[in-house]
C-alpha cells in the first residue's frame, strides 16, 4: 500500500491481518516525496533531497503531485510556486526541465514510489510487483492515470487506485463496525488540507462530498515561524536570512523541528550558531517560541481550515449532528490546536488512535 502525497510518501504491507508501515533506509517511516537532481548526473530522493532543497532549487523538485495529470496552462499558478522549471509538454502537460531534459510529474512520481518499493523489498527481502496507490477524493480520471503511470514507470503493477479518506477509514476499521456511518476525515498534511464526508453503508464506502485548500499545510505553518524569526533576526541585526540560500535552509530546518516540539511542549529553543557573519564576525540566532505565541502566528490558517469544513457538510446537505465519526488525518493534525478547533466544531471527540502519517497508507 503507497501512499503517495505532496509532501510525504509512505509504504506499508499486509503482514497476517495488521498493516505494517515500512521505514526507509534512513530509519524514518515517511519520505519526503522530493527528487534532486545533483552535480555528477546522481539523483537524491527524500530526505538527501530535502537536506539540500534550498541550496539547489531549480534542481530540487517538490509537490509535483500538484502537477500531476494538468496541462501546462491549468498549472500556471503553480508553476510560479515552485523553485524549479515547468514547461509546457507532449500533449500541452505539465513538464520539468533540468538542464534541457524534459521529466513528466509521472516520471518523477515514479523516482519516489521506485525508492517505497525498494524500501519494501528491503524489508521483505523478495521483489516487490504489485502495489495499491492512494489519491485524493477528489482526483479525477486524468490525475488518476497518471498516478498509475507513475506506478507503471517504476515497475509496479497498480492493483487499484483508491481515495485517501476512504484508505483512512479502513485503517480505523470503520468497514468492520457493521453499522451504517457518517465520517467526517480532516487530513492537514505538509502541503494540502482535504475535508471530506463520507457514507459507509454494507460495507462500502460513497464520498458524498470533498473540499479543502490545495495550498494550506505543514509548510504554512513552518513559513509563519520562518518568518518571525528572520523579522526577529532582521530588527535586531539589519540582515534578512532569507535573502541567503544556507541560512534560508537552517531556518527551515529549525522551523520544522519548532514546531514539532511544540506539539508536546508548551515552549521551545530554537539556537542557531553561526547563522550569518558580518564584518565584525559571526552571528548566532537564539529564540524562544511558546505554543501559545505559535498559535497566534498561526491562528488565520487553522481558521482557514475551518471554512471548507463548513461548505464540505453542507454540500453533502448534513448538520454537525448528523456525522457519527471524525477523523484526524496527516501529520500536521498532532498540533493540539488543530483537534480543538475540530472537536468543537463538530462537538465530538475526534478519532486520532492511528498514527496520522500513517493512516492512509
Amino acid at each position: 500500500g503507497m501512499d503517495l502525497g505532496t509532501t510525504n510518501s509512505c509504504v506499508s504491507v499486509m503482514e497476517g491481518n495488521e498493516a505494517v508501515v515500512i521505514p526507509n533506509a534512513e530509519g524514518k517511516r515517511t519520505t519526503p516525496s522530493i527528487i534532486a537532481f545533483v552535480e555528477g548526473g546522481e539523483i537524491k530522493v527524500g530526505d538527501p533531497a530535502k537536506r539540500q532543497a534550498v541550496t539547489n532549487p531549480t534542481k530540487t523538485i517538490a509537490s509535483i503531485k500538484r502537477f500531476m495529470g494538468h496541462t501546462f496552462a491549468e498549472t500556471t499558478n503553480e508553476s510560479k510556486r515552485v523553485s524549479y522549471k515547468v514547461v509546457k509538454g507532449v500533449q500541452q502537460y505539465s513538464t520539468v526541465d533540468i538542464d534541457g531534459r524534459l521529466y513528466t510529474a509521472q516520471e518523477l512520481s515514479a523516482m519516489t514510489l521506485q525508492k517505497m518499493k525498494k524500501t519494501a523489498e528491503d524489508y521483505l527481502g523478495q521483489t516487490v510487483t504489485e502495489a495499491v496507490i492512494t489519491v485524493p477524493a477528489y482526483f479525477n480520471d486524468a490525475q488518476r492515470q497518471a498516478t498509475k503511470e507513475a506506478g507503471e514507470i517504476a515497475g509496479l503493477k497498480v492493483m487499484r487506485i483508491i481515495n485517501e479518506p476512504t484508505a483512512a477509514a479502513l485503517a480505523y476499521g470503520l468497514d468492520k463496525k457493521g453499522t451504517d456511518q457518517k465520517i467526517a476525515i480532516y487530513d492537514l498534511g505538509g502541503g494540502t488540507f482535504d475535508i471530506s464526508v463520507l457514507e459507509l453503508g454494507d460495507g462500502v464506502f460513497e464520498v458524498l462530498s470533498t473540499n479543502g485548500d490545495t495550498h494550506l499545510g505543514g509548510d504554512d505553518f513552518d513559513h509563519e515561524i520562518i518568518d518571525w524569526l528572520a523579522d526577529e533576526f532582521k530588527a535586531e541585526e539589519g540582515i534578512d536570512l532569507r535573502l541567503d540560500p544556507m541560512s534560508l535552509q537552517r531556518l527551515k530546518e529549525a522551523a520544522e523541528k519548532a514546531k514539532i516540539e511544540l506539539s508536546s511542549s508548551s515552549e521551545t529553543e530554537i539556537n542557531l550558531p553561526y547563522v550569518t557573519a558580518t564584518a565584525s564576525g559571526p552571528k548566532h540566532l537564539v529564540k524562544k517560541l511558546s505554543r501559545a505565541q505559535f498559535e497566534k502566528l498561526t491562528d488565520s490558517l487553522v481558521k482557514r481550515s475551518m471554512e471548507p469544513v463548513a461548505k464540505a457538510l453542507k454540500d453533502a446537505g448534513l448538520t454537525t449532528s448528523d456525522i457519527d465519526e471524525v477523523i484526524l488525518v496527516g501529520g500536521s493534525t498532532r498540533m493540539p490546536r488543530i483537534a480543538d478547533e475540530v472537536e468543537k466544531f463538530f462537538g465530538k471527540k475526534a478519532s486520532k488512535g492511528v498514527n496520522p502519517d500513517e493512516a492512509v497508507a
